[in-house]
């Protein structure tokens, strides 16, 4: 019987430290070597954000024009769904929303017709390009393309993923996997609407999940050992140069979303009879303020022994 090769192990004081300048390929968004999934409902501009985590890492340009890249680097991408010119299209778009040339970026685009991670000839294949080209960051888009297999059953979920692990171990790779949300998933937290099984979002180093609501995109973020950062609103900007999403500052969000200052009483009964071309009754005013017939006949005296308001027959009118 061949006896049995022990494990390499080290002691745990003797483990290598990371620096901290190591700890991002993309600060507060995307661990360095980290895998994980880009997530959302359809129309939720996956894709372009998968794309600008590329252009950001290829150019060192900020992603989004807001999160630093800290280790700028080689990315390899394979964009099953999309045809090879509208790849490039949306790629120039995004370089020039970030102040960069596409001639210029070390951006490799898979160009076969499909990469099944099922199939061991074509992980084989993905492996000798990795091992080749050795990029910063590999970038799958989407998952359902790449493969055959149930992506409810975790058993045959997880081989796949471990590949992806193995690769990022082997190659010292980020690995970014676009990857759908469920039908109806966003009432559930974003790592829970994950389509399929529950390997996925355990799988993720760094995860981003977006979310539509109308015309709003929410992106939320998730880190295993890092602290996340608060959702952060997104727009995707659409000019005649460029299709690319901007990240919307916290202030600019705050004043977007703060509620109206209220309206005083008497501001309310002055805008009403500026607005109307004649005198008005406290019974009209009252229909067209909304507020009680006691508040309406103390705001209008008021307003009368101020001097703003005169009253005959016919009602109250601005004196002017």
């Amino acid at each position: 019987m061949t006896p049995c090769t022990s494990l390499p192990v080290t002691r745990a004081a003797d483990l290598a430290e990371v620096p901290t300048e190591r700890r991002w390929l993309v600060d507060e968004l995307w661990g360095d070597e980290a895998v994980g999934i880009v997530g959302g409902e359809p129309k939720c501009c996956k894709s372009f954000l998968a794309l600008d985590l590329a252009v950001a890492v290829a150019s060192g340009a900020p992603c989004m024009r807001r999160f630093a890249v800290v280790r700028p680097g080689r990315v390899l991408l394979f964009a099953a769904e999309d045809a090879l010119h509208v790849v490039r299209q949306r790629l120039a778009g995004i370089a020039r929303a970030a102040g960069r040339d596409l001639a210029d970026l070390d951006i490799h685009v898979v160009t076969a017709p499909s990469v099944r991670l099922d199939v061991e000839r074509d992980r084989d294949a993905l492996t000798a390009t990795v091992d080749k080209l050795r990029p910063r960051l590999l970038v799958l888009d989407p998952f359902v393309r790449l493969h055959r297999i149930d992506e409810n059953q975790s058993g045959e979920v997880a081989p796949l993923l471990a590949y992806l692990r193995e690769l990022q171990r082997r190659y010292h790779v980020a690995v970014v996997l676009v990857h759908h949300a469920r039908k109806g998933g966003a009432k559930m937290r974003a790592g829970q609407a994950l389509r399929g099984s529950s390997e996925f979002h355990a799988w993720g180093d760094s995860n981003l999940y977006l979310r539509r609501h109308g015309d709003q995109l929410t992106l939320s973020v998730e880190h295993r050992a890092a602290a996340s950062i608060s959702a952060v609103s997104l727009h995707l900007n659409t000019t005649a140069e460029a299709v690319a999403l901007t990240a919307i500052e916290r202030e600019a969000v705050a004043l977007a979303t703060a509620a109206p200052a209220e309206i005083s009483i008497d501001q309310r009964i002055l805008d009403q009879l500026a607005s109307a071309e004649a005198p008005l009754s406290a019974t009209a005013l009252r229909q067209r303020c909304q507020i009680r017939n006691a508040t309406l006949q103390a705001a209008l005296a008021a307003l009368v022994d101020d001097g703003k308001l005169r009253k005959n027959r016919d009602g109250y009118a601005l004196v002017r």
